[in-house]
């Protein structure tokens, strides 16, 4: 039974190891965003050449590309994979990891792009520009949330090397396919894609630190505390 001493231990734990650091990675992104509206980098030329060379194929592909990590797509699949790694698994920790490595990035990426509110690249978009701002992108830092996650939980499960070196390749290949495409779709600056890239890796790290991989030692001792009163800490 979890006793409230217990139960402020777990608070505690967990609002330093995901809270603060997600915090953390907040003001950072609003700092870097307000860094790049002061002092333009000139990095709109990159999305005119892409824009000079659109194709019809490379219309479709980006398009495609995009879709796999939109949001509606991310929200489905997050729900499935949590609903099926909790049956597999018998346990929450790698639903949980899921959950917050996408959320997270999510949360962080809500509360400082309404701040920072830069203007999306100055060429045709080839796609409907959402209200939130160019930087940073949250298609981007989504893909890294979700793709990278599910690549962690099941190279955690599977012992086979070509198998972890095949997911890894797919985790890493989807956020570069949906940076790529959000660049030559004109919705995004080159820096816009790179912090989504930061973001999703940041977000990905802070939540396998603190669910997936945390290790008991690390994790609040007050319930033993609590069961045995007369022990003499060392």
């Amino acid at each position: 039974m979890n006793t409230p001493t217990a139960m402020i231990g777990h608070v505690r734990y967990y609002a330093l190891s995901i809270v603060v650091p997600l915090l953390l990675l907040a003001a950072a992104t609003y700092g870097v965003g307000e860094l790049i509206l002061r002092w333009p980098t000139g990095e709109a030329a990159v999305n005119r050449g892409l824009a000079a060379d659109r194709t019809s194929l490379l219309n479709t592909l980006t398009d495609y590309g995009t879709s796999l990590s939109d949001m509606p797509y991310i929200v489905v699949l997050t729900l499935v994979a949590v609903i099926v790694f909790r049956l597999v698994c018998k346990r929450w920790r790698e639903s949980a990891f899921l959950i917050v490595s996408v959320w997270g990035q999510s949360l962080v990426f809500l509360a400082t792009t309404e701040f920072i509110g830069r203007r999306r690249p100055p060429v045709p978009h080839l796609d409907p520009a959402p209200p939130t701002s160019s930087f940073p992108s949250g298609h981007v830092s989504a893909a890294v949330g979700f793709y990278c996650a599910i690549a962690l939980i099941l190279t955690s499960h599977i012992r086979d090397r070509a198998s972890r070196v095949a997911i890894w390749m797919v985790a890493v290949a989807v956020p570069l396919i949906v940076g790529f495409s959000r660049l030559y779709r004109g919705m995004h600056f080159p820096t816009d894609v790179i912090w989504g890239l930061l973001l999703g890796v940041c977000c990905v790290t802070v939540a396998a630190r603190a669910i997936l991989y945390r290790r008991e030692g690390r994790r609040p001792q007050l319930q033993t505390a609590e069961r045995d009163p007369h022990r003499v800490p060392r």
